[in-house]
């Protein structure tokens, strides 16, 4: 049976000691027996003051992004080796606004998603269609094209490294949700789709995640869905209690 995951994407939210803050708050609220697996995802000047503060607790942390090479002449990029000295297990990558706002192609992705594994690292990796398209009747369609070439060169055994968020853009930050069974047919879609590209037991293995406006009093509706396995929390897990509401829903 897949185990719930639940991963907090604080963006560019919280500077150093508001994330020592929020962190302590969330380890507290835990206690020592999670259901779930909880994963906290900072922004990379926190990274190593929240990894401390983590240690020995329940609670995981990952990134928020990554560059694919190793090293060099990259100003202002971060590798997966760094993340990784700093504690990092987990990275997302492919999130709508690297898409829309950084322009990342799917190659550049596909291309992060290949470095991450190599690495060891496990990937966060996020789909999701915008409201003219889902409008349009083509989600299917733009998920696949994502999945298909954000995976592309991935074997059947690094897969067991990756989750799939499925992010409707239309819901991220908007205060507008999936329905349950709007998000349970594009997360049966996903799975259907893994499959046929790799196998039934990736498929069947796989880790999907929902991602849209996740809050504690629509959360256990979303998580009781076949196919939905946990979500990736934006807006709400920049507070404790609201964070803590959706584990518990878990």
């Amino acid at each position: 049976m897949r185990k719930k995951v639940i991963a907090g994407n604080w963006k560019m939210n919280k500077s150093l000691n508001e994330s020592q803050e929020l962190v302590s708050k969330i380890i507290n609220g835990l206690g020592n027996d999670t259901k779930c697996d909880v994963i906290v995802c900072p922004p990379f000047t926190s990274l190593s003051e929240v990894h401390s503060l983590i240690k020995n607790t329940p609670v995981k942390m990952g990134a928020q992004n990554m560059y694919h090479e190793e090293s060099g002449a990259y100003t202002g990029e971060i590798s997966a080796d760094m993340l990784i000295s700093v504690g990092c297990e987990y990275v997302i990558l492919g999130h709508s606004e690297r898409r829309a706002i950084f322009n990342e192609s799917n190659k550049s992705i596909n291309n992060k998603i290949k470095a991450a594994l190599n690495k060891k690292l496990i990937v966060i990796f996020c789909v999701g269609e915008l409201l003219e398209q889902r409008e349009k009747g083509i989600t299917t369609d733009v998920v696949s094209e994502q999945i298909t070439k954000g995976l592309d060169g991935i074997s059947s055994e690094n897969m067991s490294k990756v989750i799939i968020a499925y992010e409707p853009v239309w819901a991220i930050g908007t205060g507008k949700t999936a329905t349950p069974q709007q998000a349970q047919d594009v997360h049966s879609f996903i799975r259907e789709l893994i499959a046929k590209i790799f196998s039934s037991v990736v498929a069947d293995n796989l880790i999907i995640q929902y991602g849209g406006s996740v809050k504690p009093d629509n959360a256990s509706e979303l998580l009781t869905q076949k196919d939905i396995d946990g979500a990736l929390v934006g807006g709400a897990c920049l507070k404790a209690d609201s964070f803590l509401g959706i584990i518990a829903s878990a």
